[in-house]
């Protein structure tokens, strides 16, 4: 395993682990590499200091401190982070069937739940006009990577 620090295109900076460099570079070519605060695929590695352990011999073991998979840098980023695990794991994602699942709930022909998912900017306006009741969220739904 190996850690990343990441950097998107909007500069937030977070820490990630991968199986490997190779597994990385496949995971960015696929675009299955995301950036935890916003959800852009823009994402390149960081400078980083390197972890230099002590030799095997050193009389005292060194603790590796805990670090999370990613950290927010900012208060308003862990905000938005906060919101996304909370829509995330209260809501059901329904990916590109957003509109057609919004509209059946709407119109009583499936009983109603919270969902998340993603929307052409075609289909929500016409979800908007016809009075069901959407809004934006404010990053990209995560998705699924194994």
């Amino acid at each position: 395993m190996i850690q990343y620090t990441l950097k998107c295109s909007n500069d937030h900076r977070f820490d990630s682990w991968f199986q490997s460099a190779e597994g990385f570079d496949k995971l960015k070519a696929a675009g299955m590499v995301t950036c935890a605060i916003c959800g852009d695929t823009q994402v390149e590695k960081a400078i980083m200091a390197p972890r230099v352990r002590p030799a095997r011999s050193a009389a005292t073991p060194v603790k590796e401190a805990e670090t999370p998979l990613s950290s927010p840098a900012n208060p308003a980023e862990q905000a938005l982070a906060e919101l996304k695990k909370q829509v995330e794991k209260n809501s059901d994602y329904v990916g590109a069937n957003f509109a057609q699942e919004a509209r059946s709930m709407h119109m009583g022909d499936t009983p109603e739940r919270a969902i998340y998912g993603e929307a052409k900017p075609e289909e929500a306006k016409s979800l908007i006009e016809d009075g069901v009741p959407v809004v934006p969220l404010p990053f990209t739904p995560g998705r699924k990577s194994n």
